[in-house]
């Protein structure tokens, strides 16, 4: 059994592999927080510790005991309203205008297998691979009820959270805030990491210390954003990649949030991810209920590595769903780079010609052949194939390219809506606007209010007409902008709004995925800024960054690797020079990096030299023949990007027969030092024998000292080196 109650003692224990989350119900009915870490045994009650602290006030039930107060003592659902003044996950307005709860035990339940939550994603698993936990916990005066429920997979050593809000009373209350998740920690030097960004250069790595006061991290832009990720690591102050305590929490959520660290005065850390509170306010009349997106609890007791090796195996084997989630995917080439908005079904044509002679599986047709859309000013919203521009019809040009042996695939961006467009002038009021005031442009459009089901509707309609034209076999979903103007003239509670779109956007995509389940769907928002783990349910890949330059790419995909898994991080070999930076990398150096993730090309295949389409031949060969081992194997990072001049990489077998190492120089200089890359993972006092050299290796001296980067003239070199355990060893 992975979830144990204790009657005596009143305590709920959650056993994964090797991690022990260990809460109690105390004699008041408050549900505290004693332990999360290493597999342990027994009750950890004794942690709590009990003083008259001054200014933290105490509940009224405890009479004249100034000792006991919500204030200092570690809560598994902290609420606002009962003396606790750091920050809170749950916040209820009630019918009287105040704002206070306070939550109360009142029951449990434990069952086999994984719940799931209504028009939410979440990690899945039967009954033999998880167990659920609900605890029923209600406010007496207001009779507002949470549902705390706790997946526990403990082969993963993964733990997930939710919480099913219910109004059982009888007048209207407002959910003002809630976080999915909270863990308080009573001692401990941490420090903090996230993941900071920007557009064309998302989830740069950030490890500061935890201090005194609170370090936040969100996004109110309507998506998780490439300003923050929606992930967070509380590391111990001295853990590495290979040893040390630490704690992900990931987030299944592809809207606004807020993740928040605080130490208090006493030195206490509390760490929460959930809902962004701003513009959040959100109606429950008597009877109603309302879900919070699931976070991912996982903890390490070996560092780093291992830390994201548990999210990424949950994630691409529970999380992801699908004909793809397992498949090595298709090659593609992506028309964008090639030839932008100007181009025919010719055009295009030619494109996969080329593809086919290189060995490149899939044709991707980008923006603008819908509509009147020779630019990104117009045509958002018109999804009817502009025959005119293409010359012929969709079919047509989807027949003749599967012809030549190449799938087909297509960009849509169903969210968005330009002015100038059919749909708008048609619908003004589809748009998110706020009524007599100018909107707020992004791209030159605005955003559908898909918090209102008939828009949703409409718009899925259009969506399928066009993928019933022929045999489409990829979509691109992207998504240009953030949202504004935030009122939705399909209600008059406006604080529902950011969360119900959100809603929307999920009931399309699981329409999508149940009508087309052959249709590998990416997900992209100008690249990363909507690379989270809810988008993960339903697209199980997404576009990495818009940013292809091999050299950023290094540091965007180190950050990504974190919490998401290879199989899921679009990445392509591109021009150079770079559309994006102008710089200018090798054709193996670009191959190199984009191996560590789905694979294809961003490019005008008809500017490449001959020497450049054998080398794409190569690379094509090379791609299927390591794809299983990238795809499937354990994910180590050998150097930090950030700080070190190469970036380095490994991918390893399951079961460490073989190993495959990525590494690109970042700097040169003259009378270079030689660098010298460690590997992981390997079979100690085993052999290995590096396949292009022939040369054989120890092992333990390979993890120890490392290996030596060949020296080599000129700018961003790149290695690609597999190790094989050599037989009989």
């Amino acid at each position: 059994m992975s979830i144990i109650f204790d009657k005596a003692r009143k305590t709920f224990t959650l056993h994964t592999k090797d991690s022990t989350y260990q809460m109690q119900v105390d004699p008041f009915g408050f549900l505290l927080h004693l332990y999360y870490g290493r597999k342990a045994k027994g009750c950890m009650d004794y942690l709590l510790t009990y003083a008259d602290r001054g200014f933290s006030g105490n509940p009224y039930d405890v009479g004249s005991d100034r000792t006991y107060s919500m204030d200092v003592l570690p809560q598994e659902f902290p609420c606002l309203g009962n003396g606790d003044y750091r920050s809170h996950a749950f916040a209820v307005k009630n019918a009287d205008g105040s704002v206070s709860c306070d939550l109360r035990f009142q029951g449990y339940e434990i069952k086999n297998g994984k719940y799931s939550i209504k028009g939410l994603p979440a990690i899945y698993a039967d009954e033999t691979e998880a167990q659920t936990l609900e605890i029923h916990m209600q406010d007496p005066v207001s009779k507002v009820s949470a549902y705390l429920l706790y997946g526990v997979l403990p082969e993963f050593d993964v733990i997930t959270r939710s919480v099913r809000v219910v109004n059982s009373g009888k007048e209207n209350v407002h959910l003002e805030k809630i976080q999915s998740a909270c863990l308080d920690f009573l001692h401990g030097e941490y420090d903090f990491i996230s993941f900071y960004g920007r557009h064309a250069m998302e989830r740069n790595f950030q490890r500061v210390p935890v201090m005194h006061g609170s370090h936040i991290i969100g996004s109110r832009r309507g998506t998780s954003s490439h300003q923050y990720n929606p992930l967070m690591i509380l590391a111990d102050r001295e853990a590495s990649e290979d040893a040390g305590a630490c704690y992900a929490l990931s987030f299944l959520y592809s809207g606004g949030f807020k993740g928040e660290v605080e130490q208090d005065q006493f030195d206490q850390t509390r760490i929460q991810l959930g809902l962004q509170e701003e513009g959040f306010s959100y109606l429950l009349e008597p009877g109603e209920e309302f879900y919070a997106p699931e976070v991912t609890l996982t903890y390490s007791q070996n560092g780093l590595s291992k830390l994201s090796q548990n999210l990424h195996t949950c994630f691409r084997t529970h999380l992801c769903r699908g004909k793809y989630r397992d498949a090595v995917r298709p090659i593609l080439i992506n028309s964008w780079e090639a030839s932008y908005f100007d181009f025919d079904g010719q055009a295009i044509y030619e494109l996969a010609e080329q593809a086919a002679d290189l060995g490149i599986e899939m044709l991707v047709l980008d923006d603008g052949w819908f509509g009147k859309r020779d630019d990104d000013n117009s045509g958002l919203g018109d999804w009817y194939v502009n025959e005119k521009k293409l010359g012929e019809s969709l079919e047509s040009l989807i027949e003749r390219i599967n012809k030549l042996g190449v799938k087909f695939g297509i960009w849509i961006e169903p969210e968005s809506v330009n002015e100038d467009s059919g749909l708008f002038q048609r619908h003004p009021d589809w748009a998110l606007r706020i009524p007599g005031r100018n909107p707020i442009r992004a791209r030159n459009q605005l955003v559908l209010d898909f918090s209102r089901k008939e828009v949703v509707d409409a718009i899925f309609e259009q969506i399928c007409l066009i993928l019933d034209k022929g045999n489409i076999e990829y979509v691109k979903w992207d998504m240009n902008r953030g949202l504004a103007d935030i009122y939705s003239c399909g209600t008059q509670e406006q604080g529902k709004v950011m969360y119900d779109y959100v809603l929307g956007l999920y009931d399309f995509l699981e329409r999508l995925v149940q009508r087309y389940p052959d249709i590998l769907i990416e997900g992209c928002s100008g690249g990363g800024g909507r690379f989270d783990a809810g988008m993960l349910y339903y697209t199980p890949q997404i576009w990495c960054s818009d940013n292809t330059d091999a050299v950023d790419r290094v540091r965007i995909q180190y950050g990504t690797s974190f919490g998401y898994p290879v199989s899921t991080v679009g990445s392509h070999v591109s021009a150079s020079p770079n559309h994006q930076t102008g710089r200018t990398t090798s054709l193996k150096t670009r191959s190199v990096t984009a191996l560590a993730g789905t694979f294809g090309y961003e490019l005008n295949l008809g500017k490449l030299s001959d020497e450049e389409k054998k080398e794409i031949r190569r690379q094509v060969e090379n791609y299927h023949k390591y794809a299983p081992l990238i795809q499937h194997g354990l994910y180590y990072r050998l150097t930090n990007p950030f700080k070190q001049e190469v970036g380095a990489w490994e991918f390893l077998s399951e079961d460490r027969t073989e190993a495959l190492v990525h590494a690109v120089m970042l700097e040169i200089h003259g009378n270079m030092a030689v660098r010298y890359v460690k590997l992981k993972g390997l079979k100690s006092g085993h052999m290995y024998r590096e396949m292009s050299g022939g040369r054989l290796y120890t092992a333990d001296a390979l993890m120890e000292t490392g290996i030596p980067l060949p020296a080599a003239f000129g700018e961003y070199q790149a290695y690609q080196l597999y190790f094989a355990l050599e037989d009989g060893e």
